[in-house]
Parts: C-alpha cells; sequence; structure tokens
C-alpha cells in the first residue's frame, strides 16, 4: 500500500515547512534512516529521516515550495507496487489543508517520514498500533518494539517527539500498561490576545521584503511575550577586571591542554547556572493556577542568524563544567548559523541569557522568552573611570540587565538572582569550585 510522506510538525511553534532540496528523487530507492529531503522550518533547517523503506514514486511540493503541517509532501511505494498504485491516494492532495494549529489526522498508511531521529536507523517497519476510535498512533518503530515487548499499551502515552511522535524515552519511562510518567519540558506559551495591527503605506520606491517562516515566529512570540507577561527590569553593574584576568590566565594553559578557547559568555552562562541553584525561584514558570519550578537548568542561548534569532538549549547544565558549556555553545552557535539544528536543540529552555556586547551595545532590555520568568541581558565590557578606595581609577565594567515575569518572580528575588550573577562574574575562581 502507498505510503504518504506528509510535512511534520517539527517544532511546537511550527505552522508550515518549506522543502529546500529532495534529497532522492522519483524512482530513487529509500532505506529505513535514509535522508530524504531537507526542511526549513521556523527555527532551523534539518534533514528529514525515512521510518519505511520502498521507492520514491511521487514528489507533490517540490524544491523551494512551502507546506502547511500535515501536508502530503510526497509517495512511497513498496516492494512490488506499481505507481498507478497511488493513483486513488492523489485525490487526498486536493482535500482543504487543515488548520495549522492542529495536529495532523493520521491516515491509515503508516507515516513514514519525521526528523533528526537516531531511532530511525536501528528499527524495523511499525507494527500496527491504533486507538479505540481506529486512528493510527504516532509511534517510532523502535518505539513500537519496545513496547511490545514490555506489554505497554502505546495509545496511554503521551509523545514528545516531533508532531507528537511517540519515542524511544516515552515507553521506557512508562510501567508496563500505564502511561509515561515523564514530565512536559515546559509549560505552554499563552495566547496573544487581539491586536490591531498598524501597517506603512508603502510607495512603489519602497522595498517588500516577504516574512520569513522565523521572522513570522519571532513576531508572533514576541507580540505575545510582550503583551501578556507582565515584564519588570532591573540592572547592575559588575567589575570584570578579575574575570578577564582569569580567562587569560585559563585561556593560556588550555591552548596547551584541551585546545579549548574560553569566551566572556561562556563565563556569563556558568554564572547564571549557578545563580539558577542559588535562586530557584527564578528557573521557574507561570502556568496558570500553579508556578512549575523546574528541577534542572536549560539555559537558552540566543544566537543572531541570518533571519532572526534562535535560542538553542544547553540542556542539564547545572551538572556541566565550563569546559563543557564552552564547547556546547560553540558547537550549537556553528549549527545554528548553519541552519543545522535538530527540534531537540530548543526543548527544555528555563532561563535565557541574550549578549549583545560583542555588537557595541553598552546595555539593554530583552524580552522574555516565553514561557520562561526571566532573560539575562548582557552588555560588552566599557573601560572607564571608577572611584576605588576614594580614588578615581581606570575599570572595565559591565552593564548586565534581568528582564522578569512579575507573575513568577518578584522584584526582590530578582534582585538577589541578579546580585549572585555580579558576585560571580567579580569573583570568577568562585564558579571553578
Amino acid at each position: 500500500m502507498p505510503t504518504n510522506i506528509e510535512m511534520p510538525k517539527l517544532s511546537d511553534t511550527m505552522t508550515e515547512g518549506t522543502i529546500l532540496r529532495w534529497l532522492k528523487q522519483v524512482g530513487d530507492r529509500v532505506e529505513i534512516g535514509d535522508e530524504i529531503l531537507e526542511i526549513e522550518t521556523d527555527k532551523a533547517t534539518m534533514p528529514m529521516e525515512a521510518f519505511d523503506e520502498g521507492t520514491l514514486s511521487k514528489i507533490i511540493v517540490g524544491d523551494g515550495e512551502k507546506a502547511p503541517v500535515g501536508t502530503k509532501i510526497g509517495v512511497l511505494l513498496e516492494e512490488g507496487e506499481e505507481a498507478g498504485d497511488d493513483d486513488e491516494e492523489e485525490s487526498t492532495s486536493s482535500e482543504p489543508a487543515k488548520s495549522p494549529d492542529s495536529q495532523p489526522e493520521e491516515s491509515q498508511k503508516t507515516e513514514s517520514i519525521t526528523a533528526g531521529s537516531a531511532e530511525a536507523t536501528s528499527s524495523s517497519a511499525p507494527a500496527a498500533g491504533t486507538t479505540e476510535s481506529g486512528e493510527r498512533i504516532k509511534a517510532s518503530p523502535l518505539a513500537r518494539k519496545i513496547a511490545e515487548s514490555k506489554g505497554i499499551d502505546l495509545s496511554t502515552l503521551t509523545g514528545s517527539g516531533p508532531g507528537g511522535r511517540i519515542v524511544k524515552a516515552d515507553v521506557e519511562s512508562a510501567k508496563a500498561g500505564g502511561s509515561s510518567s515523564a514530565p512536559a519540558a515546559s509549560a505552554p506559551a499563552p495566547s496573544a490576545p487581539a491586536v490591531e495591527a498598524v501597517t506603512a503605506t508603502a510607495s512603489d520606491a519602497d522595498e517588500k521584503i516577504p516574512l520569513s517562516n522565523m521572522r513570522k515566529i519571532i513576531a508572533d512570540r514576541l507580540l505575545t511575550s510582550k503583551v501578556t507577561i507582565p515584564h519588570f527590569y532591573l540592572h547592575v553593574e559588575a567589575d570584570t577586571a578579575a574575570l578577564m584576568g582569569l580567562r587569560k590566565q585559563i585561556n593560556e594553559q588550555a591552548e596547551k591542554t584541551t585546545g579549548n578557547k574560553y569566551t566572556v559568555n561562556d563565563f556569563i552562562l556558568k554564572a547564571v547556572i549557578e545563580a539558577s541553584k542559588a535562586v530557584p525561584e527564578v528557573n521557574a514558570s507561570f502556568a496558570g493556577d500553579h508556578i512549575i519550578q523546574f528541577a534542572s537548568i536549560g539555559v537558552s542561548v540566543a544566537v543572531a542568524v541570518e533571519d532572526g534569532l534562535v535560542t538553542p538549549v544547553i540542556k542539564e547544565a547545572g551538572d556541566k563544567s565550563l569546559l563543557q558549556i564552552s564547547r556546547e555553545v560553540k558547537d550549537i552557535a556553528a549549527r545554528a548559523r548553519d541552519k543545522k539544528l535538530r527540534p531537540d536543540d530548543f526543548e527544555g529552555g528555563t532561563i535565557t541569557v541574550s549578549n549583545l556586547g560583542s555588537y557595541g551595545v553598552d546595555s539593554f532590555d530583552a524580552i522574555i522568552n516565553p514561557p520562561q520568568a526571566a532573560i539575562l541581558s548582557v552588555g560588552g565590557i566599557v573601560q572607564k573611570a571608577v572611584v576605588k578606595d576614594g580614588q578615581i581609577v581606570p575599570g572595565q565594567r559591565m552593564n548586565l540587565g534581568l528582564s522578569c515575569d512579575h507573575r513568577v518572580v518578584d522584584g526582590a528575588v530578582g534582585a538577589q538572582f541578579l546580585a549572585e550573577v555580579k558576585k560571580l562574574i567579580e569573583n570568577p575562581a568562585l564558579m571553578l569550585v
């Protein structure tokens, strides 16, 4: 039976994707785990891997074209099937597209493609699995195999993979016959109330630049954040002389050992992580009738890319050394600029750091990254005259700003957190013990 290839939902904010290029052409053989095409989402560009094997019979959405989530973009044929076997399926592609805000209804055919899954290369074709209403359960082949061996009912689980797909971790965290106990990574972002748009009138000489998927999402999320989250802002100035001295010493030694070069931002991230341990009230999220205080720390790092800004996450950051943080930041920043980030690179963020110091900015107030409750804004290091022991002397100072969600963080708590960050930057050796 022909297998439809559909545009998957690769992130919580994705409503449509752009096919950059098909890596397989009509007539090509597709094996499980093969990268079949590249998709640009609102956050990154990523390859899609096949969960089924077969022959690529038809490409419905071509290179450079966009398609809403759930739209049929291609067809796979199993061995021995003829191209004409999927004629009946073609009529489904002409049906009205489903709302991009809703999950696409599962067809009775196996959904064959998902993005960035490491499980695809280690499993066989999925076994049948449906809900009581007859709808097919979205699960990876490996997850189905593990569930069958453990006697776990897939219909009781909630998937954490792309588009709500049940993956290996969901099954392993569940008990036989029960449901997954894995908690949600974060609370959903609130919806923004309707706001009347005010637009300028363009003349013939003006250039109209279409919004990319990423720019649309940035506009929507920042509007939601600013309209629905009661922001307040705090600022302190930190002495960075000790930090710069320690960084120089460490880099001189690192060149002979690890070969890693530490940036000022590496130390700032480490300071935020340690401050989040000391003041856990900031590492939290507003969830309607309660506040979620996260057990682990996931630092979202703001990275400027061609179309805007992305915030990949350093997961389980509280358990990582300065060296691990430095290397991970370099990796995610490079992949962000190359549009090679995966959907799971954006999951698990609990607090964000945005550093514009390298752009010559002294200070600024950042907009909170929902559903988080705080974001640290970092300015550049400025040489200036300061008063020390009653004398005017040259000094190095950095402005630190903290934007807080007042529903979660009170002024005193925010001030305590910011004071902790300042203390660690001014006494950087404390971050190494």
